[in-house]
């Protein structure tokens, strides 16, 4: 049986761990405590004593293939993308969250509907920390949902937060009991592929925090990128703008920066590939093919958000929100058809899947 070990020689020397933190959240949340995430949140021993060696972190690492038919029969996963069984435009009703948010509000939106009718207790959420950085954050308020809204590109170490709330509350260990007291029983996650993949692999082998981790709200995702004052200054050179001056940004087709004087400047991906993080790479999945929603700004227009419900818990979600918090309008919120939209989506999964293989191959 292979081991953390084992993950640090095949995932983290080669620069492929993704830092979702899924290994971590495992053994933080069984309360082992072997393993931690350092100041960089790459996972590391923290006390290798306590690891048991039950191998459980290794097969769910989503650079680890042993669990992927398990996993793919799980979510009745189809190609090319994953399961589709709708695809519409979606934004918030509230106009205060569309104004906060980058693509609509929708899945600010659906966190709310959840909370305000009491199937979630609280939502893993990325929490602003700079323009450019953010922090993982477990939301267990309307204003903590609403403050989360919003697009970042810094690297969060994603489910590692909920790991150590479910089991911890940093930095101080805690006991698994008092945790459910508090009614952390009834969660929803929003993460990248590669989270969204962790925690699937973790319901696959039905261990904690499965349990609570109820709707798995995925995000279309291009990489993660890295922000050093080096990167930041070249971007403004190719651009051809100043930081000063920056209002927002957003990844689309293209890496989109929305100015304080109202103008748009849009750059090729390709053009920002050498901020990527490394281990983005790799990563072959574009649009969060594992989780019960998909959300993203690619083939919707300005102020709608792309949204695949992908499992029957997704779409009765989405079901159930329209008219309440969120309304949906396939023809007027994407800029083609649903089917030529799939198509849009399609051929973005379909390049980064061949890039990914094709870096793969050279590694």
């Amino acid at each position: 049986m292979k081991t953390f070990q084992d993950l640090i020689e095949e995932v983290q020397k080669p620069g492929l761990c993704h830092h979702c933190g899924g290994c971590v959240t495992f053994c933080t949340s069984i309360n082992y405590g072997a393993l931690e995430l350092d100041e960089n949140g790459m996972p590391r021993f923290g006390d290798r004593d306590k690891c048991i060696e039950c191998g459980l972190c290794y097969s769910i690492c989503p650079e680890i293939n042993e669990l992927d038919e398990e996993t793919k029969k799980m979510v009745s996963w189809e190609p090319p993308i994953g399961r589709v069984i709708e695809l519409t435009a979606a934004r918030a009703m509230d106009p205060a969250i569309r104004a906060k948010a980058t693509d609509g509000g929708a899945v600010t939106a659906i966190l709310l509907h959840l909370f305000d009718t009491g199937r979630i207790d609280g939502a893993i959420v990325t929490r602003q920390t700079g323009l450019l950085n953010r922090e993982p954050h477990l939301a267990m308020t309307r204003e903590d949902i609403i403050e989360s809204a919003g697009f970042f590109l810094g690297t969060s170490h994603g489910i590692k937060h909920f790991g150590h709330d479910y089991s911890t509350y940093s930095p101080s260990v805690q006991e698994f009991r008092p945790v459910m007291e508090k009614g952390l029983s009834r969660i929803a996650l929003v993460g990248t592929p590669c989270q969204i993949e962790a925690v699937r692999k973790i319901e696959v082998l039905g261990i904690v925090p499965s349990d609570s981790i109820k709707f798995c709200l995925g995000l279309f995702c291009s990489g993660n990128f890295t922000f050093d004052e080096d990167e930041k200054k070249q971007l403004e050179k190719i651009g051809g703008f100043s930081w000063d001056a920056v209002k927002k940004i957003n990844i689309k087709e293209n890496f989109m920066v929305y100015l304080s004087d109202q103008s748009v400047i849009s750059i090729p991906l390709e053009k920002i590939d050498f901020m990527k993080r490394f281990a983005c790479r790799f990563c072959m999945d574009y649009s969060a093919e594992y989780s019960d929603i998909s959300f993203g700004g690619i083939g919707a227009k300005e102020g709608w958000t792309t949204v695949i419900t992908r499992t029957p818990l997704g779409r009765a979600v989405l079901a159930d929100a329209r008219g309440k918090t969120i309304e949906t309008a396939s023809a007027d919120g994407l800029k083609a058809s649903s089917r030529n939209t799939i198509k849009t989506v399609a051929a973005a999964s379909k390049q980064k899947r061949e890039a990914a293989k094709k870096k793969r191959e050279k590694l």
